[in-house]
């Protein structure tokens, strides 16, 4: 019988390595991503057969000595010859213990770091491989991989039955990796099926959940190797292999389950729960109870409820045939339809020229020199280029700038989904696409304007005019939505030449007070010598008035004195004489005396007086206390 499970475990180990490299020729012939994984797993499953089929090896070598030992000890001449057991007279036994104690445990690293690492691997692979499953190769690498499942089910099917047998312990592990790889054969074959049913993504999907399972057992075996460190030994108790992995004994065996269930139930209720008739009933019945689980999930699909706002597609084996509003709708069960669902009530956004923080747009005040968020350059018409010299000294020729700046802008664009097939069916990725419309229509628009009226004035004519454009490349595209919204803000010169532009603006600024205070000057200037010149002109002109009228006012009198004269000589010099007199004496001070018949003594002081207006001065008080 031991020679049986040796021959087992040799037939295991190889029907492995043949469809091991049948399964690996297959993949290669018809490139598919599920099918590597598979090629995976089946290498594992290789290294435990091996593994398995040479420890029984040793156990055999081991049960052979022992029996040439017994054999030996009954006669005479051995009883003194093997009465010292020490280590050296059990050769197949050490080597069995050494295996088990140092080789076992690090096979098991090695099928950790192998599974651990082949799923890491596998699943980077498959987010980033050009391309999956051949279609045209994928009925023949279908039937391949059937046949390898019966053929793995078969075998492991003998096989975990054998192994069910105390005595065959070590055949487990071979029998249980067989039985698993037959399912994940049939998983790869149904991922190829559904290629087949124009669903692209199925065999993608198949070799994403095979690599969740590479990565499970990994993690199993890692919790295992720490267990087995602090696991008690029990003389004489026979462990479980570190390689004999029970979440692949679950898979090829999951009726296990139902034992390991009872069991434990049995133990928690004290009394056998598994020998009562619901228990008996939900094992002999979990299969049909399983198929109406999913033949009631399978009916559930064909109620659709569409939310208020929403708009969804009904396609029919991948064609698009019908458009539901919100409400109750039904339709056939899943996978022959399926229901895509769209928020056409709702205002959808993206951002150009930068991306949005996480936290949200901060309300506060932000400089030109501090970067607001993750910013993108744009360029810009510049009317008005500066011109820089070479500092070459044998040329005198000069370089224009070019015609264009740099320029930071933050367009949120607001849109609305109007047309639901166009928007799902006429483009790939209709939110990326009209993204890079708006984009280039954004570029095309800021190259054509100046500088300063983009940052100054006409921001609501320039926005306008941006969504009518990309309203316009959106209608051409056929996207089926509606530009509502495009704002222009946050408009600056980039973070690192913001201060640079501060201060040719403050230059600018600068230049253009000189200028103002130059023409208040010239104005004020003019203004004054205009005031003076007619001052002076009029000066002149009433002096010259004054002149004349004097002149002739003389000529007049001298004209009238000659009748006076003529008419009363003595009266006419007495009056001439009075008023002259009364001119030379206007400013000295004079005495009346109106008493006559009196010997009056006049005494004249001669010295210098005082003004009289120096006399009449008004001394201010003090209002100071």
């Amino acid at each position: 019988m031991e020679r049986n499970t040796q021959k087992n475990g040799l037939v295991n180990l190889g029907a492995a390595a043949v469809i091991f490299l049948a399964t690996f020729g297959v993949t290669v012939f018809a490139r598919s991503l599920a099918g590597q994984v598979a090629v995976v797993f089946l290498g594992l499953g290789v290294l435990v057969a091996f593994m398995s089929w040479f420890q029984m090896r040793l156990d055999e070598n081991e049960r052979l000595e022992k029996l040439e030992l017994d054999e030996l000890a009954r006669s005479r001449t051995g009883i003194s010859l093997f009465e010292n057991k020490d280590e050296g007279s059990f050769p197949a036994q050490n080597a069995r213990v050494q295996f088990e104690k140092y080789f076992v445990p690090g096979f098991s690293i090695l099928l950790m770091l192998l599974s651990g690492g082949g799923a890491w691997l596998l699943w980077r692979w498959t987010a980033k491989a050009p391309a999956g499953l051949i279609p045209e190769r994928a009925m023949e690498a279908l039937s391949l991989f059937a046949i390898f499942a019966l053929l793995l089910f078969l075998l492991g099917r003998f096989s975990v039955t054998i192994a069910r047998l105390e005595n065959h312990r070590l055949l487990r592990p071979s029998a249980s990796f067989l039985l698993a790889g037959a399912y994940v054969c049939a998983l790869t074959a149904l991922g190829m099926a559904g290629v087949q049913a124009k669903y692209v993504n199925a065999d993608l999907w198949v070799a994403r959940g095979l690599c969740v399972l590479l990565g499970l057992l990994a993690v199993e075996i890692l919790l295992t190797l720490l267990l087995e460190i602090y696991r008690p030994r029990v003389k004489g108790k026979i462990a479980r292999p570190l390689y004999d992995s029970r979440l692949v004994g679950l898979l090829g065996q999951p009726e296990s389950l139902f034992t390991t269930a009872a069991q434990t139930l049995d133990y928690q209720f004290g009394f056998k729960v598994s020998e009562t008739w619901f228990f008996q009933a939900l094992q002999k019945n979990l299969p049909a109870l399983i198929l109406a689980q999913l033949a009631v999930l399978l009916l559930s699909t064909c109620v659709v409820f569409i939310d208020a706002g929403e708009q969804a597609v009904r396609e029919h084996y991948g064609r698009p045939v019908a458009t539901f509003e919100a409400g109750l709708h039904f339709k056939w069960p899943w996978p022959a339809d399926k229901i895509y669902r769209y928020r056409t009530d709702q205002i959808q956004s993206f951002a150009v020229g930068y991306t949005p923080e996480e936290k949200g747009e901060s309300a506060s005040i932000i400089l030109w020199s501090v970067s607001h968020m993750q910013e993108e350059n744009f360029l810009v018409g510049n009317r008005a280029p500066a011109t820089v010299n070479t500092a070459a000294a044998d040329t005198h020729d000069t370089l224009k700038a070019p015609p264009v700046s740099l320029i930071t802008v933050s367009i949120p664009v607001q849109f609305q989904i109007t047309n639901v097939t166009d928007w799902a069916y006429k483009n790939g990725d209709p939110v990326t696409l009209l993204q890079s419309l708006a984009t280039r229509q954004v570029v095309r628009f800021l190259a054509g304007k100046d500088l300063n009226d983009v940052m100054s004035s006409n921001r609501l004519e320039a926005a306008q005019m941006l969504c009518d454009k990309i309203q316009e490349a959106a209608n051409e595209r056929q996207l089926g939505a509606k530009i509502i919204f495009v704002g222009l803000q946050d408009i600056h010169p980039p973070t690192t030449v913001a201060a640079d532009y501060e201060k040719v603006v403050g230059a600018g600024q600068t230049k253009l007070a000189k200028i103002l205070d130059a023409q208040a000057a010239a104005i004020r200037t003019n203004a004054l010598a205009g005031a003076r010149s007619f001052m002076t002109t009029n000066v002149a002109d009433a002096a010259r008035q004054r002149l004349e009228v004097s002149a002739l006012a003389r000529a007049a009198l001298f004209t009238n004195q000659i009748p006076a004269y003529a008419a009363a000589p003595s009266v006419y010099r007495q009056r001439a004489y009075l008023l002259n007199f009364a001119a030379a004496t206007a400013n000295a001070r004079k005495y009346v005396l109106l008493v006559t018949n009196t010997s009056d003594v006049v005494i004249f002081n001669l010295e210098d007086q005082i003004r009289a207006d120096l006399l009449n001065l008004t001394v201010p008080t003090d209002s100071k206390p």
